[in-house]
């Protein structure tokens, strides 16, 4: 199973030069999972405030001249609010730079401000990720593209360049809970990439199998039909250290997403729950992770990719880049052994 992390650049700035900071400290983390083994590393697309990943591909780059073997993502990019010719030509670029280490996860995004920021209706949610959807992969495909459809201009013939450096720029379809989102991106043969931030992993088991089931029926293969999961947590040489560093943070972090989004406050109990046996956070420390790592892969009838969202509780520099070698050093040894 490929391990890796999945950042959001989160930060509270109080001056510019804050954001400048924020950013070096990232790179620098994905340098330390580079040089700890792991396997991926990705970076979100959100346009608020406290994040710093309004522009991943950039941040990629940055990233790729800086390491050698680590696989770079996005985690997600909103298909739907983006262009999809731009966002194949800036992905194509980025597996260019890093010689064949780029992939793309493309989703419609849990935060919708993308969605007027670039002048869209949030009535075309669903409309607009489907045809978009549906163009990246006719460029991803094909160099000469002919295409029309209702959000975006006609492409007649149209050359896109450049091509990435794979044959193929790897893409994975980023989903929530919606049925039909599993069963389109088993339709299609594409890898499935499903976070899941509360509640409990096994509960997606059978969304997993409706995935399957609707890529076998399209005539894809098994092995085509990967599935990976993002979900919280964070490693730390002990659990109790683990617990108490990441508690404050993240209740605060999901009370105040929880306002905007009708959601109660974080509780002690609820987090006791979450980071339980079944629960969906990995916060502990290195053996329980690798436990629970493997039990959720077999709740979900095989995992090939798990990533970890860590910088969601305030975490500092310093805890992230110790997880990050903790998970390189003794989580991932354990999972594949």
């Amino acid at each position: 199973m490929e391990i890796g992390i999945d950042s959001f650049a989160s930060g509270t700035i109080q001056k510019a030069v804050d954001g400048a900071d924020i950013l070096e400290d990232l790179l620098t983390r994905i340098e330390q999972a580079d040089q700890a083994g792991l396997s991926v590393f990705g970076i979100g697309e959100h346009h608020r405030r406290e994040f710093f990943d309004s522009a991943p591909a950039v941040i990629l780059a940055a990233a790729a001249a800086r390491t050698k073997q680590i696989r770079l993502t996005s985690a997600v990019t909103v298909l739907s609010a983006a262009d999809p010719v731009r966002v194949f030509q800036e992905f194509a670029t980025l597996d260019l730079i890093s010689r064949g280490r780029t992939e793309l996860v493309v989703g419609r995004g849990s935060f919708t401000e993308s969605f007027p920021l670039f002048g869209f209706n949030l009535q075309d949610y669903d409309a607009l990720f489907l045809e978009k959807l549906e163009l990246l992969i006719q460029i991803q495909n094909n160099e000469k593209v002919t295409w029309s459809g209702k959000f975006r201009a006609p492409l007649h013939n149209q050359s896109i360049y450049p091509r990435p450096f794979q044959d193929t720029l790897p893409l994975w379809i980023g989903v929530g809970g919606t049925p039909a989102s599993f069963v389109r991106a088993g339709t299609l043969g594409i890898p499935l990439m499903i976070a899941i931030i509360g509640g409990e992993t096994r509960r997606f088991r059978g969304l997993v199998d409706m995935y399957r089931e609707a890529g076998r029926q399209a005539g894809h293969s098994p092995e085509k039909l990967k599935v990976g999961v993002h979900s919280l947590g964070y490693v730390a040489t002990s659990k109790s250290k683990a617990l108490s560093d990441y508690y404050p943070g993240y209740a605060e972090t999901f009370t105040r997403m929880g306002k905007e989004r009708g959601w109660p406050p974080i509780t002690p109990a609820h987090f006791d729950a979450q980071v339980g046996k079944n629960g969906a956070l990995l916060v502990g420390e290195p053996d329980e992770i690798a436990d629970k790592i493997m039990r959720f892969s077999e709740d979900l009838g095989g995992a090939s990719r798990f990533t970890f969202q860590m910088d969601n509780a305030g975490l500092t520099h310093s805890q992230l880049m110790e997880s990050i070698e903790l998970i390189g050093s003794k989580v991932i040894p354990i999972i594949n052994t």
